[in-house]
This record gives structure tokens, sequence and C-alpha cells, in this order.
């Protein structure tokens, strides 16, 4: 499985919010993009592909940020960083899996990871880059 969390060359951070039918945190705003690989598909192929399905943005720079290995769901996690320079009222929803978008300020996403609204999984997934930037202390 890959994540992807997107930002702007202007410092902004994408944030898509979870479609209402989603069985886990339906609704929720999630600051990542992903999903799971499919056959034949290495975690580059598989992050570019769902990139640009859940958002309409097309990215060939990814940086990995961690790999985490889920005993619970049996699977690796592979998470990236994307910088693009993409017109923020480009992006496109997924029916079924994203229903809103929204771009925030750097200082607004530090809130956003501190508010509780940010969904834990991705919190930890996301932490060594949270730490390294000096959003978490």
């Amino acid at each position: 499985m890959c994540g992807v969390l997107v930002m702007h060359v202007s410092g902004d951070y994408l944030l898509m919010q979870r479609d209402i039918s989603k069985p886990n945190y339906g609704g929720y705003y999630e600051a990542t993009a992903g999903g799971s690989a499919l056959k034949g598909e290495n975690e580059y192929t598989c992050i570019r592909r769902e990139l640009l399905e859940e958002t309409g943005i097309l990215a060939d720079k990814f940086e990995k940020i961690s790999v985490d290995i889920e005993d619970d769901k049996n699977c690796i996690f592979y998470s990236f960083l994307c910088i693009t320079d993409c017109e923020k009222d480009s992006i496109k929803l997924q029916q079924g899996e994203t229903m809103s978008y929204k771009w925030i300020s750097e200082k607004e996403f530090i809130h956003f990871i501190h508010s509780g609204k940010m969904i834990d999984r991705q919190k930890r997934r996301y932490f060594n880059y949270f730490k390294e930037k000096g959003f978490i202390i």
C-alpha cells in the first residue's frame, strides 16, 4: 500500500475529504492520497496512479518518507511526499473515494496535526517527516 502527502510549491498542503460512504473515517479530511498496489506495480507506480486517480495530479517525483510494516493489515505501507506546482483549483475528485478538498497553509496544517482531527494511522506514518519539519516536538 502507498500514501502521499501533497505539498504545493507555495507551501500549502492538500487535504482530501473521504467520501461519506467510506466504512472507515467517512467524511474525514485526510492529508494523503493513496491505496493498494495492483499486481505488478512497485511503490512508485502505485503512488503515481493513486495520486492521479484521487486528485487528478500527475507527478513523477516522489520523496519516500517512510516504510512501515503493518502486521494488522499484513502489508507494507510506503509513505511519500510530493511537491507540486499544479493549479490549486484543478483537483479532481474520485467518486466513492473523495468528496471535497482544501489547500491549507503550513500553520493551519500544523494545527490540523495537533487538533485530533488527523487520522491517527496517517499521523504515525508521517511522524518522522513532521518531526524533521518541526511540526511535532
